[in-house]
């Protein structure tokens, strides 16, 4: 009877190992050494590196808390509240019948904006003024002007005397607004505007 039994091993099968695996592990191990490679992987090792510091630079503004945005710029003040007008005296005195006469005052502009000084008149219809310089004129930042006003009487029977009439009515203009503003010159000025009234028209009864 034949029989079959387990292939026995071959003559020189036995203490050799595959030299395929061996040479496979060997190739890797010389690619995981070779400079160009470990240059490779050192490169995309940092570049992964930057563009996590970079996600998380960015993740850290964006969560940051935002400071206030500034004031806003403070508005410069009305026209009016920078300007003063002053009589500085110098009033004329004119002879009967003359119809001109002259008198001086001051503008100070404080410390804010620039103020234009559009138009000098005043209320009465009997009278009128014009000034020298002549407006427009720009009055700036902690400067004194001088101003002669020469008034003119059109009728001596409606001009007023009392009570420091007529004062001057000026329009002042900044970066805020236009502005009219009457000025009342102050006792000195009504009794120095009453003398010339006075003279210029002797005839005419002191309302």
């Amino acid at each position: 009877m034949n029989a079959i039994g387990p292939v026995e091993p071959g003559e020189d099968t036995y203490g050799r190992e595959p030299t395929h695996g061996r040479n496979q592990a060997a190739a890797s191990e010389a690619a995981w050494r070779d400079p160009r490679r470990l240059r490779h992987r050192r490169t995309a090792l940092a570049a992964a590196a930057a563009v996590l510091l970079g996600a998380a630079g960015l993740s850290l503004h964006l969560t940051r808390p935002q400071p206030p945005p500034p004031p806003p710029a403070p508005r410069p003040p009305w026209p009016s509240q920078s300007v003063a007008v002053t009589y500085a005296g110098e009033m004329s005195r004119p002879r009967a019948g003359q119809r001109d006469f002259t008198f001086a005052v001051t503008f100070t502009q404080e410390a804010s904006p620039p103020v234009s000084v559009r138009r000098i008149a005043q209320p009465s219809a009997a009278l009128s003024v014009r000034a020298s310089p002549a407006t427009p004129f720009t009055l700036k930042s902690g400067t004194l002007r001088k101003l002669i006003i020469t008034m003119h009487i059109r009728e001596c029977g409606e001009v007023p005397r009392n009570a420091g009439l007529p004062f001057l009515e000026v329009t002042l203009r900044n970066a805020r607004a236009n502005e009219r503003q009457s000025y009342i010159l102050g006792p000195e000025y009504a009794n120095d505007l009453s003398g010339a009234l006075t003279a210029a028209c002797p005839r005419t009864r002191v309302s």
